[in-house]
């Protein structure tokens, strides 16, 4: 059975030394001696500039929400997961869809300035399966009318953009450290910020507001990753050029043995350093879709319909008509794509969707 994606399980005698040195400080939470080391070791590797390490990859998405969408109209994209639409309504905002660039799948920067209105006060972007936003067009609107940029970049572990990380870019970028992810700790996430004073507020709205044991700052909740969490980082992290190299290996050998007369792929942002994150590919029509995904399945070949569907479908939104986004989300599929994927599965995977005309 050939799933879309496999956790990558580091050696477990490598995770069994971290979880040692918890027994040994007898400490599982509150900025612990590992949690702190993960911080330190992910900002170097990655290039980025403030993190703060959370307990899933919603939370910080939404302590950002609370922290600078101040209840306002949050423009957004209805081509990414539910936990970017979701957020912004948990949060008491107002999402406010604006289309996708029908090759990159991010939202389309063209499109923003229209949605804008005096109730605006944040544009939250998904950089679509790590594929980066039209950042520089996004942050001149922003700085035109005075809005705060969060980017959600759930799928952006390892991501440069123009040179750098791409968390180094808005106000905020929220990353997932998913069990399904490229680095993970398990269930984890984070956020990225880049200047001190938000680092400071989100630090303490992620730990109930604490400003130390008896005072608050002001309203926080609790978001804080455990050592537990840290020590599967901190087993994961050294192996991450491997699995990117691996998952090249898999992006490759699709590129070469799959048909695309009839399939096209995601359009890579220029500039654009990529992690090979996910594998979608696009069908002429929703029924092609479908019958590909019967086909595959009848091999014990689980894909994936992501994202699917459009959230401007979700029962709690209102519909802004973003044509492009509910067509695409009808007729993309990614494709299996993990470490330790075998010739024999690859094999499979290329000849069974090639079968389909």
């Amino acid at each position: 059975m050939i799933h879309v994606t496999k956790t990558f399980f580091p050696p477990i005698q490598e995770y069994q030394k971290q979880v040692q040195r918890i027994w040994d400080n007898q400490w599982l939470t509150n900025n612990g001696e590992l949690y702190n080391e993960l911080s330190k070791k992910l900002v170097h590797y990655l290039g980025a500039k403030h993190i703060i390490p959370m307990t899933n990859g919603t939370l910080p998405m939404q302590i950002a929400l609370n922290a600078l969408a101040e209840e306002g109209e949050v423009i957004t994209t209805p081509f990414s997961y539910v936990a970017t639409t979701s957020s912004i309504v948990w949060e008491k905002c107002m999402p406010v869809f604006v289309d996708i660039h029908p090759e990159y799948l991010s939202i389309d920067e063209t499109k923003i300035e229209a949605a804008i209105t005096s109730k605006t006060t944040t544009i939250l972007a998904t950089h679509v399966f790590g594929n980066p936003c039209n950042i520089d067009a996004i942050e001149k609107i922003a700085e035109k009318y005075s809005l705060k940029v969060i980017y959600d970049a759930a799928h952006c572990f390892g991501v440069n953009y123009n040179g750098q990380s791409v968390f180094n870019y808005g106000h905020v970028s929220t990353c997932s450290f998913h069990a399904t992810k490229l680095f993970h700790t398990g269930e984890g996430g984070a956020a990225f910020v880049q200047d001190e004073e938000t680092l400071h507020e989100l630090f303490y709205r992620h730990n109930f507001g604490h400003n130390g044991p008896m005072e608050y700052y002001g309203l926080g909740i609790n978001a804080k990753m455990s050592e537990l969490q840290a020590a599967m980082g901190l087993s994961v992290l050294p192996y991450m050029d491997k699995i990117i190299v691996e998952r090249k290996k898999v992006c490759d050998y699709y590129d070469a043995h799959i048909d695309f007369s009839t399939l096209r792929k995601l359009k890579l942002r220029e500039n654009t350093e990529w992690n090979y994150s996910y594998y979608p590919v696009i069908f002429e029509s929703e029924e092609d879709l479908l019958e590909a995904e019967a086909a595959l399945n009848e091999k014990n070949i689980f894909p994936r319909r992501y994202f699917y569907p459009s959230l401007e479908e979700l029962p709690y939104v209102k519909t802004n008509n973003c044509s492009i986004a509910a067509s695409i989300a009808k007729r993309i599929m990614c494709l299996p794509l993990f470490v330790g994927i075998t010739p024999n599965q690859k094999d499979r995977i290329a000849e069974t969707l090639n079968k389909i005309k």
